[in-house]
């Protein structure tokens, strides 16, 4: 649920910050004040504190608590920007870390697009993602949720054979930007999950299941969803097998199809465009897509939990329309790299208190159509559903959109689901899959890691079995 890549452990924030919130930026405002003639300066400053609580056969497994703090400093000065960060609060670290970023920048190769943004006029949105519930919740009862989770995916079918890890995790965290182009903000989020990864069995077959549910406070977790899809994914591709090689229609659930979707809104960036390393990086404006797909980044849509009030670099969040009816519409950007594409920030910044912002996917959503997953599913009278894909790392080339990765999931025969398949792969490249999408469906679902999804069918992909 939480990354580093956005702004702390709980990378999410809020207009109005619970009390405390100001001591950092204080802090950050004291820094940037410190700005010399000609030197622009960057001050980013991060808090949190984590909690982890892992169960292994109805024991603590291990309890972990910490507290972090994280600095970053930008200084940019003749086109040349140094950063520097350290783990530390201290005055006389801060003092520290200035001055290694003014001397980093001495040393850093000229560049004219580096530079601060500015604020744009866009009004930011109202966001409370801090809930002192989260703060206040005892640690025994973090344990005692994790361990009845635990027991009740065991007891959820004759079939279960074991779990291997259940964990609760949760986050508080504050965060603070201050820039001498007259950026000032400071937000706060706490986030909260819930995880099992269990083992079904019948006979020597054994299938593994996960679930898993994300909330910003720990009254708004699904216990119930958490149990059922681990009991369901385990159980339900026991006895599977590969079948043989042949072309069909793939029916992918929401949590898929936020991946498939993913990845194709990772190459659409502007790192990765502006460096050729991405298929799509010469087709602004062409045809990608069937006419009724709309996909979007839309931190702004407070259904998200990761609807966000600025991004990395403290611009206001904000609509941005990535593929607009079937044709690509917008690229990524953060401000170095608008600029030197030649245009602006889309505000879509992401970093943490000890990294440099670069442009990125904030909350991916598509827009539903009419059908229901179960309407989806009987308008299929051959086709495989796919329920796990693994080894996406290696398995998609980002620059070609190549795509070969092992799956899971179900035969779907006559409209219906039929048997369980393994040890297979799904082939073929991003561009031609966006093409052979066939339907998105009405379930639109909001996932734990803040997308918004809906089931998608995509037509005539190869299936690689025995």
């Amino acid at each position: 649920m939480t990354s580093t890549a956005r702004r702390t452990a709980a990378s999410t924030s809020t207009t109005t910050a619970p009390e405390g919130a100001s001591d950092l930026l204080a802090l950050a405002s004291a820094l940037v004040e410190r700005a010399e003639a000609g030197e622009q300066v960057e001050v980013a400053i991060g808090e949190g504190r984590r909690t982890t609580v892992r169960i292994h056969g109805g024991a603590v497994e291990s309890f972990t608590s910490a507290t972090s703090h994280g600095v970053g400093v930008r200084v940019i000065r003749d086109h040349r920007e140094g950063f520097a960060h350290a783990g530390s609060l201290d005055p006389e670290v801060l003092d520290e870390t200035l001055a290694e970023a003014r001397d980093n920048a001495i040393f850093a190769t000229p560049d004219e697009h580096v530079g601060l943004v500015e604020p744009d006029g866009v009004a930011a949105i109202e966001v409370d993602h801090w809930h002192d519930a989260l703060v206040e919740y005892a640690d025994q009862d973090k344990v005692a949720r994790a361990i009845e989770i635990e027991r009740r995916v065991l007891a959820g079918d004759p079939r279960m054979r074991s779990v291997r890890t259940t964990a609760w995790s949760d986050s508080a965290a504050r965060f603070a930007l201050a820039a001498s182009s007259g950026i000032v903000l400071d937000t706060a989020g706490t986030s909260c999950s819930l995880s099992v990864s269990a083992i079904a069995g019948d006979g020597p077959d054994t299938a593994t299941g996960f679930g898993a549910d994300g909330a910003r406070e720990p009254a708004d977790l699904d216990d119930d969803r958490v149990v059922d899809d681990a009991v369901r994914r385990a159980t339900e591709l026991l006895g599977g097998a590969p079948v043989p090689s042949m072309r069909l229609p793939v029916l992918f659930e929401p949590r898929l199809a936020a991946t498939l979707l993913g990845i194709v809104a990772g190459t659409l960036t502007g790192d990765v465009v502006l460096k050729g390393r991405s298929p799509f990086a010469e087709r602004h404006g062409e045809v990608i897509g069937p006419e009724w797909l709309t996909l979007v980044d839309d931190p702004t849509d407070l259904r998200s939990l990761g609807a966000d009030s600025h991004d990395g670099e403290g611009l206001a969040t904000r609509r941005n329309v990535l593929v607009d009816r079937g044709r690509l519409a917008r690229f990524l950007y953060d401000g170095t790299t608008g600029r030197r594409a030649g245009t602006r920030s889309t505000a879509s910044a992401l970093r943490g208190s000890r990294g440099l912002p670069s442009p990125g996917v904030q909350v991916l959503a598509v827009d539903p159509g009419s059908s229901s997953a179960d309407e989806m599913l009987a308008g299929i009278e051959l086709g495989f559903a796919v329920r796990s894909m693994n080894g996406l790392h290696s398995g998609v080339n980002s620059v070609s959109g190549d795509l070969s990765v092992g799956a899971e999931g179900r035969m779907i025969r006559g409209g219906a689901l039929a048997e369980p398949v393994r040890e297979v792969t799904i082939a073929g490249s991003l561009q031609r899959m966006l093409l052979d999408l066939r339907e998105v469906g009405s379930d639109l679902t909001w996932l734990p890691g803040g997308s918004g999804m809906a089931s998608l069918i995509v037509d005539d992909v190869s299936l690689g079995g025995r």
